[in-house]
């Protein structure tokens, strides 16, 4: 069979299963090459089949030895052109590596804002995961929510408050750059990107582990954030995406009541700028990209995933060096808000252009190499293997 990367804009529509097994096995072997450190060793990770939950999951694993669950809502291949998602792949690759070492790699793949999907969780604890969990770790990404309770569905938006933003876009399907205008969102649109990517499902979520008591004393809780820089302000930080994430603040709030009894901790984290699924079809996002990640290539600061995740929970939640700001949240994104990085990034991303910007002035080459591993592209180590449908369908997470 022959895998194919198809990009329709910014969307990848093309997977290659094998790429991507390679992939997660790259991200293991980062993290083996890091050695072992202390950390937790039962897991919850909410969101858990690629980018930030899927580099947590391994850095646990793999750094610390820890049994995990895992969450996500991911599909599988049906024939030749539907091969299922990337994240389908992810998580039977995760499963098969954790479990060659001994251990627990539990995988639901099912809806996570569901009443049913929190049960069955809480369910597996108790009967076959040790009775309870001592990290929770929320890293859910997606555009829609029905809330359990009204079964109302709610769609995110990303767009721009007040005011419209007129700025600079690239279109990797067709290699161009472009001006782009992002309209100013509405009350409505405002009130359900909160109600899908807010921190009330994360609350949910905490509230039925707690009173089911699978919650170790002592539990920690994370969620991942972005607050983003001056240079994509106007459409991150001050847009529908920034209350979202003020949202979450708020909820940290509640959870930490909620846990006080347990001696437990609600942790909000503030991750830096990685290529991600949703990262690259946020609005002029890319651009920033490609100017930052070359600064922070020259400077030996940019991450990917796994290396950022590692980072945060070897060295600044489990280890030495943490960094908070002054409302408590833990900044692991200090490298890329470092004054003369964003300075640098100023400076490159207003000379580009139509011309330049694919060149070697910037880092598309890295955004775009990252971009094509999250589907199993472009992936360091791979070794092209036939595989036919049957042997794809096989397969189980």
């Amino acid at each position: 069979m022959e895998f194919k990367q198809n990009i329709r804009g910014n969307v990848a529509l093309g997977i290659n299963p094998l790429g991507c097994k390679q992939e997660v096995l790259n991200q293991i072997d980062y993290v083996k090459g890091k050695g072992t450190y202390e950390g937790p060793k039962k897991v919850l990770i909410i969101g858990a089949s690629s980018s930030y939950g899927l580099a947590t999951r391994i850095s646990l694993a793999f750094g610390t030895g820890a049994d995990t669950i895992g969450v996500s809502f991911e599909k599988g291949p049906k024939n030749e052109k539907n091969l299922g998602t990337a994240g389908w792949y992810n998580n039977i690759a995760f499963r098969e590596a954790a479990e060659k070492e001994g251990l627990i790699a539990k995988n639901f793949v099912q809806d996570a804002f569901s009443h049913e999907s929190k049960q069955e969780v809480i369910d597996y604890i108790k009967n076959e995961f040790g009775g309870k969990v001592d990290l929770v770790v929320y890293s859910l990404a997606s555009g829609r929510r029905t809330d359990p309770t009204t079964g109302e569905t709610y769609t995110s938006s990303i767009k721009a408050i007040g005011e419209p933003v007129v700025g600079p876009n690239i279109n990797m399907q067709n290699q161009s750059y472009y001006t782009e205008t992002l309209d100013p969102a509405t009350d409505q649109e405002i009130a359900s990107t909160v109600k899908v990517m807010g921190g009330e499902d994360w609350e949910l979520w905490m509230k039925a582990l707690k009173e089911a008591d699978v919650l170790t004393d002592g539990v920690l809780t994370t969620n991942y954030s972005y607050l983003g820089t001056e240079l994509n302000h106007d459409y991150y930080g001050g847009g529908t995406l920034g209350l979202a994430k003020a949202d979450c603040d708020e909820k940290t709030n509640n959870i930490n009541e909620l846990l006080a009894d347990i001696n437990g901790k609600a942790q909000i984290v503030v991750a830096t700028a990685v290529t991600t699924k949703a990262s690259s079809v946020i609005p002029f996002f890319p651009v920033y990209c490609i100017g930052l990640y070359k600064v922070m290539a020259d400077k030996g600061t940019h991450e990917t995933p796994i290396m950022h995740q590692d980072r945060i929970y070897r060295e600044m939640i489990y280890g030495n060096k943490p960094e908070y700001d002054e409302v408590g949240r833990l900044r692991p994104d200090n490298w890329e808000l470092d004054s003369d990085t964003q300075a640098k990034t100023k400076e490159l991303i207003l000379k580009l252009n139509e011309e330049n910007f694919n060149s070697n002035l910037t880092a598309y080459d890295i955004f775009y190499k990252e971009f094509s591993n999250l589907s199993g592209f472009m992936v360091d180590g791979y070794v092209e293997q036939d595989v036919t449908i049957e042997e794809l369908k096989a397969l189980h997470y």
